[in-house]
């Protein structure tokens, strides 16, 4: 069946675009939908008025996603699982994972134009998640995958480290403390009397 795309459809087309698609698919999803039409003249010269709209959109969402590409790429995304000793998770990491914590980074993508290798993450490590935006534009987002108890492990060991230069700050002060009063103590018996 003969369409024309109201809307961006992934792995179809763009919004005006004329295309051919089984008619089920048609049928059952993008007519009810709204995010196509069917194919005939007088639809045809609506979207031809329509055609000048739908560059300048088209002009706007590039360079959208040429700017979220530029941000995405420089983004490092960690996320703190629970895992056996090995490193193997209790579970695995999936696209819907990565896109909530992106959008606590404060970026909206939808989890399907995630690309998470092999699908799923079942091993902590560091991983490259690959974003498709509009068009062709792909950005590669870092995700670290830690085990809960190397992040707790860490934050032990980091506030023992804490605990211990603060101790030894104190230590060092009251000695300068000490040092300086019986500096104070031998001036004040070295001074002459005046008399």
């Amino acid at each position: 069946m003969k369409i024309i795309l109201n809307n961006d459809v992934v792995h179809l087309g763009e919004e005006g675009d004329i295309v051919t698609v089984k008619d089920g698919y048609a049928r059952n999803y993008l007519l009810p939908t709204g995010a196509a039409v069917i194919y005939n003249k007088a639809n045809a010269a609506m979207f031809q008025q329509k055609a000048e709209q739908i560059a300048k959109r088209k002009a706007e969402k590039r360079a959208a996603s040429a700017s979220l590409k530029e941000k995405l790429d420089n983004v490092t995304i960690s996320l703190v699982v629970t895992a056996g000793e090995s490193g193997k998770l209790f579970g695995s990491v999936t696209s819907q994972m990565v896109q909530e914590a992106l959008l606590k980074e404060g970026f909206e993508i939808e989890k399907k134009k995630l690309d998470v290798p092999t699908h799923s993450i079942k091993m902590t490590g560091t991983y490259h998640i690959v974003a498709h935006l509009y068009e062709n534009d792909k950005a590669t987002i870092t995700l670290n995958v830690l085990s809960e108890a190397d992040v707790k492990a860490a934050a032990k060991k980091a506030a023992e480290e804490k605990a211990k230069a603060e101790a030894e700050a104190k230590a060092k002060a009251e000695e300068e403390a000490k040092a300086e009063a019986a500096a104070e103590a031998a001036e004040t018996t070295e001074a002459p009397v005046e008399g």
